[in-house]
């Protein structure tokens, strides 16, 4: 609980989730217990933080905030021995402060007993706003409300709750049904959801997946999956992805097809995880440092017959993956992203071969980045024509946008939006 409460701490103080467990120094069951923690604290937020703002009269150090939000979620789900949960909480306040070891157990001491005695009229208070009802900040609630105002509740929900471990196989090994073989023998419970995907029936960590450091199979949302199938690439074409960082959807494009692919990120320190994801599955793409804002290395040689741009965004469709993003977002964001998606988009427009294809992608849930994103695009570029896209037997695609296809969060997949755009004469 003390790590678990380090991690959320940190996310308090404004770093992010994935930062912060990055640095934790644990493996195994210990790291899954610590995320899991970590993530329900975050989760839980809007509702932990309503009931210490009742507890507390001074907000504690962050560790300490992080540590008592951390264990009002395990309170939270009315353990059959909570006074388990606050010793163990008491006991983790010495190491999350050890200067102030005493004083710091005594506040988690305190607050933790004195939230079990008002365990039911914090609950019913905290019902009382939208905040501490649907665990998102007001702001993302009313905009979603608008946006959604048949589906938003069922989103929120959604995103409140753990998400699914879906797989994909590498085609150029085996196909899914062989793999759901391979795992049965493992005693692994799973369900084939496409020729190439597989939902787990629990999630697991990577180590326990047959074959999986072998480049049999990598872990991505089946939403996530659609990008490179969408893109439409054949043996020989010069694709472009632009934005590759971690590099799963430019590891299954190389996946799916013998092309030139160049990878590029802004980020230099994530191009390694670029180049680990293609090690792994035994592919290979030029992997390049370079910002699709201002491209240098992705002008060498010819137009690119594809491009994938799968633009930085608001991540409001991935939120039960990372639970952080809906309390470190601010609503000022927005209009941030929706310009550099704008530059962005033009700038990688002009790298594209007359027929080429571009495929503009969001992991968003939010019009503005969406459809009314594309629909300046197009009404800007006459030489754009945005082409149709399906969406997979089973997936949760919204009613067809005129400007593209939006996923929206659901049993077997994130949100996420993709339009298809060819460049004509």
């Amino acid at each position: 609980m003390a790590i678990a409460g380090v991690v959320t701490g940190r996310v308090l103080a404004g770093g992010s989730l994935t930062e912060a467990m990055g640095e934790v120094r644990v493996s195994g069951a210990l790291r899954a217990a610590v995320q899991d923690l970590a993530y329900s604290a975050l989760r839980d937020f809007g509702r932990g933080d309503a009931a210490l703002g009742r507890l507390v009269v001074k907000r504690p150090t962050a560790s300490l905030h992080g540590l008592l939000l951390a264990a009002l979620a395990e309170l939270g789900q009315r353990p059959r021995n909570p006074y388990a949960v606050v010793h163990q909480a008491v006991e983790a306040a010495a190491r999350v402060a050890p200067r102030n070891a005493a004083k710091a157990k005594g506040l988690v001491n305190a607050v933790l007993r004195n939230f079990l005695r008002q365990q039911d009229a914090l609950t019913a208070s905290s019902q009382g706003s939208e905040t501490g009802r649907y665990r998102h900040p007001q702001w993302w609630i009313d905009r979603l409300r608008a946006a959604w105002p048949h589906d938003w509740e069922g989103m929120l929900e959604t995103a409140n709750s753990p998400p699914p471990m879906i797989l994909r196989v590498n085609v150029r090994c085996m196909n899914g049904s062989t793999y759901l073989a391979l795992l049965a023998d493992a005693g692994i419970s799973a369900v084939l959801l496409e020729p190439q995907t597989l939902r787990l029936e629990r999630p697991l960590p990577v180590d326990r997946l047959p074959a999986f450091f072998d480049g049999v199979v990598s872990v991505q949302d089946w939403g996530a999956q659609q990008a490179a199938q969408y893109l439409d690439v054949k043996a020989g074409m010069r694709v472009l992805d632009a934005c590759a960082a971690p590099g799963g959807k430019a590891a299954h494009i190389a996946e799916i097809a013998d092309c030139k692919l160049t990878a590029t990120d802004a980020d230099e320190k994530r191009l390694e995880r670029i180049r680990g994801n293609l090690r792994r599955l035994g592919l290979h793409a030029k992997v390049l440092h370079d910002d699709a804002l201002k491209p240098d290395a992705m002008l060498a040689g010819a137009p690119y017959d594809r491009i994938l741009a799968d633009v930085p965004c608001s991540a409001s469709g991935v939120v039960r993956r990372h639970p952080d993003i809906k309390w470190l977002r601010r609503e000022s964001d927005l209009p941030r992203f929706a310009e550099i998606q704008r530059e962005m988009l033009s700038s990688l427009w002009r790298l594209l071969a007359l027929g080429g294809k571009l495929l503009y992608a969001t992991c968003s849930v939010f019009p503005e980045e969406n459809e009314l994103q594309i629909a300046s695009f197009l009404h800007e570029h006459r030489a754009a024509v945005r082409l149709p896209l399906a969406a997979p037997p089973g997936s949760a695609l919204a009613e067809s946008w005129r400007n593209g296809a939006q996923f929206v969060p659901g049993p077997l997949n994130d949100g996420f939006f993709y339009a298809l755009l060819e460049k004509r004469p």
